[in-house]
């Protein structure tokens, strides 16, 4: 199983110290797939404490870097906290640190639909800012030539099959379109997203930012955002590219394949399911947990 942090294992008068804070209170908090967090309560206010397990100070730094930026240019994200040296990052235990500002609101989930236009809005506005603002991967979030290579040996079969035809399928089509290249967010699902205490949004945990096609970024918020009940909900879907298109409207023809995209945002995922939870780390309470995926991908094929 992965390796986190947890309270206990925190040298909380070392990071005190870093970041000159006082009269700490910490608190587990949950989600996060790859990294620990805490709320952490002191004399100086309210912050969350993230302890990047699966970074080196290097791509910590970076991710931190990410964040500080994207604030500074107006995007609604947390706000980076330097440690007393001015680093944007420490490193406490033996692991890097991330403190950033407590953003006062809560995650919901299913995100209701009555914000989803806001969401659309808030990736058009990443989208529309300058692709060298920061130095991101290129076109990490979706599948590399090593990872597909891994297909033929999963154990599920009839899986291996449907995810490498389906690839087939997905990359036949890009290949004959010009795609753009942006700032993406890569992951806009709803635990990435704070309905903030004043009725606006925040978007958090910038771990996938990359270049690339703005449309596969959207494909991915239809994923994460646009679901009922396992299937692609039209209306919601709707409401999430409405609020998109206000700000970066897209031509219809560009239009035409988003469900597309979004069927490859759900392989990306489905793949990522499947990987983790049966072959990194193996988890019988969630063995299937990919198969959501392919149920999804099918109730787009409609629309395709």
């Amino acid at each position: 199983m992965a390796t986190y942090t947890t309270l206990d294992d925190l040298d909380v008068p070392a990071l005190c110290s870093a970041y000159g804070l006082h009269d700490p209170r910490l608190q587990p908090l949950k989600g996060g797939a790859a990294n620990s967090s805490f709320q952490l309560r002191t004399a100086e206010g309210c912050f969350v404490l993230t302890v990047l397990d699966n970074h080196d100070p290097t791509s910590a730094a970076a991710l931190a870097d990410h964040t500080r930026v994207l604030f500074a240019h107006g995007l609604p994200t947390a706000e980076v906290v330097p440690e007393v040296g001015g680093g944007s990052t420490t490193v406490i235990g033996g692991k890097p640190v991330l403190l950033k500002r407590w953003i006062e609101g809560e995650v919901i989930d299913p995100l209701p639909e009555d914000r989803l236009t806001e969401a659309g809005a808030l990736l058009a506005r990443l989208h529309n800012l300058p692709a060298d603002l920061t130095e991101v991967p290129v076109a990490s979030r979706r599948l590399s030539a090593d990872q597909q290579g891994l297909i033929g040996g999963f154990r599920d079969r009839a899986f291996a099959a449907w995810l490498s035809e389906q690839l087939t399928v997905v990359n036949e089509r890009e290949a004959g379109r010009q795609r753009s290249a942006v700032l993406c967010h890569g992951d806009l699902f709803a635990d990435n997203l704070i309905c903030r205490a004043g009725g606006s949004l925040a978007v958090i945990d910038w771990e996938t930012i990359s270049l690339d096609d703005p449309l596969l970024d959207l494909g991915m918020a239809a994923v994460g955002l646009a679901q009922q009940a396992g299937r692609l909900h039209p209306r919601r879907l709707e409401l999430l590219v409405e609020g998109y298109t206000g700000v970066r409207p897209l031509p219809q023809e560009v239009l035409d394949e988003l469900p597309m995209e979004i069927v490859h945002a759900a392989l990306i995922i489905a793949f990522h399911r499947y990987y983790r939870h049966n072959v990194r780390f193996p988890n019988a309470d969630r063995a299937d947990f990919h198969l959501r995926m392919v149920d999804f991908a099918a109730s787009v094929r409609g629309l395709a």
